[in-house]
């Protein structure tokens, strides 16, 4: 018997973003799909097996270890779900059209041009087709952000706290991806949030939270030329959690469609 391939519940980070992209996303069997930035291939599995054999996936991501990774996942099974390493932002003109673009917790790795990325993306739509693109939007753990400016502030570190507002203010709004559906000529657009609580402990548990650190903390971390007083600053900082808990990330879903002929 065949394996079934539902958005998998041990993944506390790409699931949660999956289920609004699932969501937002009118597939039909027999839709052709691309899915950039795909990761380990969530949700490229789940895509595949709603579009059934009539269909097929394109998984593209730029990491060749994840794409060797979900391709030892997959197998032999779902032959028209195919894993391929590549550029998202550089997407080559033979690529063929299809009837769905989807892209989980893609959007911010669009930088630094993230309209001109997502207008070559729409290139690549049907007419008629449709975009759904995931990412953690502005507000996304913003009490983090306050403590840690905060805290810069207070110990004089200017040279970091104005790196920390650059970082800040570079991260993609809800607005700013509407605005740029609009500006394309897409219809029917639609941006929804959904939030999302992370939960963890102080100290360590907080420093090495799988979440957190794998981006989030790093860009504090980043902030800061001498990393040994980095590490000095955030050992300090998550001795006292309860000052910026609740740590809420927004889920954001973009999604709009390319007129029909």
């Amino acid at each position: 018997m065949a394996p079934s391939w539902p958005l998998p519940e041990s993944d506390p980070w790409s699931t949660p973003f999956a289920q609004l992209l699932m969501d937002q996303l009118e597939l039909c069997p027999g839709d052709e799909v691309l899915d950039i930035a795909a990761g380990g291939g969530i949700p490229a599995f789940h895509l595949a097996e709603q579009v059934g054999t009539e269909g097929s996936v394109l998984a593209v991501d730029i990491h060749q270890g994840q794409v060797l990774r979900a391709r030892s996942i997959q197998g032999r099974h779902m032959p028209w779900l195919q894993f391929e390493v590549g550029d998202m932002r550089f997407l080559p003109e033979t690529l063929p059209r299809f009837n769905r673009i989807s892209g989980n917790l893609s959007f911010m790795f669009f930088r630094p041009n993230r309209f001109e990325v997502l207008k070559n993306l729409v290139r690549f739509l049907k007419p008629g087709g449709q975009i759904v693109l995931t990412f953690p939007s502005m507000g996304t753990f913003d009490s983090l952000w306050v403590c840690v400016d905060e805290e810069m502030k207070r110990l004089n570190l200017d040279k970091e706290r104005k790196a920390l507002a650059e970082y800040i203010e570079e991260r993609p709004s809800a607005n700013q991806a509407k605005q740029w559906l609009e500006e394309l000529g897409l219809e029917r657009v639609k941006v929804t949030e959904w939030p999302l609580e992370i939960f963890t402990g102080p100290g360590r548990e907080f420093l090495e939270h799988p979440l957190l650190r794998g981006g989030f903390l790093d860009d504090v971390y980043e902030c800061f030329e001498d990393q040994s007083l980095a590490h000095e600053f955030m050992d300090a900082l998550s001795q006292d959690i309860n000052r910026f808990t609740p740590l809420l990330a927004q889920r954001c879903a973009m999604s709009g469609f390319l007129p029909g002929q």
